[in-house]
């Protein structure tokens, strides 16, 4: 594990932001009118999806993805010049919020400033071209990190912007040598030791595809958090994915999530979502408010980091394009109180702690709780909306106490609680 990493970032509110789509202007000024809203819900950091220029050549949709990174060291004129750029991480700031950029790394465009400048810094086909070694992402070319020439030019790049920025969201950081991050990481910290270093790790599935093509360059989660503080929680998302779409038990689930706890470093962070860039919007999942109420403080309960996807505090139903203009709909359900309450919460919980869950797979329910030595919270998640009662571990007796999300009173009787469908969160005698 990282050395220095802050076990607070376990209560962090991380909210994510594409620029293009967030605002009608799409652009870095536009968003700063934006900035005491999104604070208002208990973000701690904010996450700027890939602010560089993007690539033309073989590029997706209309505008092109911006993980088709044209050069690492500019930003996006469609969004502003760098002194907005600069202007926007002090608003940012100055609201109470540090700033995280996204860095693509393992590929650019086709036509990036590094394909004309060096390309001997690109992996190339075994006829000579240049090419990508993974899916259907014809619109990049992949970096040859054997070459130690790209290790330098690139931890240069992240030095520049550790001067400006508080974070990296480092993109499909698992394909990139856990090595060369551990370096980078060094390397910044001369520049800003608080920097936040987080990884969009690889899915299951993807690392065993991997690893059966021989690409041993792909390293797990346990690897990479010795130069990360936190990880995507993709080590276990398929199986959340499975049940939401009903091809396996929840239990199974639960189970895994329960086994992050002696998988990892004691002091491992994950990143919790319910929804990103990547993954269909909750809210395209779980229509019933109750229910969806009941994902969110469950979200919330995990030992983790939080994420929100910018548009999941209106229940936006549709997964942006990222190759084209496709703005937030922000006239949805506010459910944004319900999830300031939530980030308040969390921020209560002890950030060293350990967490355990049970699953009831008939009633479609979580009964779980976390804790240190002090301090003991129990929560109980209906994930249909429905009426459920399970029995909490290691609590045999009867107890009356709050609702710690709305102050309703809550009976434990002889070791079982139950909910008439909301969701429910209490502190426990340690």
């Amino acid at each position: 594990m990282a050395r220095n990493t802050d076990l607070s970032l376990r209560n962090a509110l991380i909210y994510s932001v594409y620029v293009r789509n967030h605002t009608k202007e799409g652009t870095f000024r536009a968003l700063e009118s934006d900035l005491p809203r999104i604070r208002s819900l208990g973000t701690d950091i904010l996450w700027l999806m890939p602010i560089h220029p993007i690539g033309v050549e073989g590029k997706k949709g209309s505008l092109g993805c911006p993980y088709a990174n044209k050069d690492y060291r500019t930003v996006n004129p469609e969004y502003g010049t760098m002194e907005d750029f600069r202007h926007l991480v002090d608003a940012i700031h100055a609201n109470g919020m540090k700033c995280m950029i996204d860095v693509v790394y393992n590929h650019t465009s086709p036509d990036s400033t590094l394909r004309n400048t060096h390309p001997e810094f690109f992996y190339h086909k075994p006829d000579g071209g240049f090419g990508n070694r993974f899916g259907d992402w014809a619109d990049v070319i992949d970096l040859d990190y054997r070459v130690r020439g790209l290790w330098d030019y690139q931890i240069e790049s992240l030095r520049m912007w550790a001067g400006i920025v508080d974070g990296f969201r480092c993109d499909v950081a698992s394909l990139v040598p856990v090595a060369f991050w551990e370096e980078a990481r060094s390397a910044c910290a001369e520049v800003n030791p608080d920097l936040i270093w987080l990884a969009e790790s690889v899915h299951m599935s993807f690392q065993l595809a991997a690893r059966r093509e021989g690409m041993e360059m792909i390293y797990s989660d346990a690897e990479g958090y010795a130069a990360f503080d936190l990880e995507y929680d993709y080590d276990i998302r398929e199986l959340l994915d499975d049940y939401w779409a009903g091809r396996r038990p929840l239990h199974e689930w639960v189970e895994a999530l329960n086994r992050q706890e002696i998988s990892f470093p004691k002091n491992y962070i994950k990143l919790r979502c319910l929804e990103n860039h990547d993954q269909p919007r909750i809210a395209s999942r779980v229509s019933d408010p109750v229910a969806l109420s009941n994902w969110h403080a469950l979200l919330f309960f995990q030992k983790g980091a939080t994420l929100l996807y910018a548009g999941e505090e209106r229940c936006d139903a549709n997964q942006p394009s990222l190759f084209d203009r496709d703005p937030v709909n922000w006239d949805g359900r506010d459910i944004s109180d319900e999830l300031r309450r939530l980030a308040a919460l969390k921020k209560r919980f002890p950030a060293d702690c350990w967490f355990g869950g049970v699953a009831d797979d008939a009633q479609h329910a979580i009964c779980a709780q976390l804790g240190d030595e002090g301090r003991r919270y129990l929560g109980l998640f209906s994930l249909k909306g429905a009426p459920v009662k399970m029995p909490v571990e290691h609590f045999e007796g009867d107890l009356t106490c709050e609702n710690l999300l709305d102050g309703s009173p809550v009976e434990i009787r002889g070791g079982i609680v139950e909910t008439d469908g909301r969701p429910v969160i209490v502190e426990l005698p340690a």
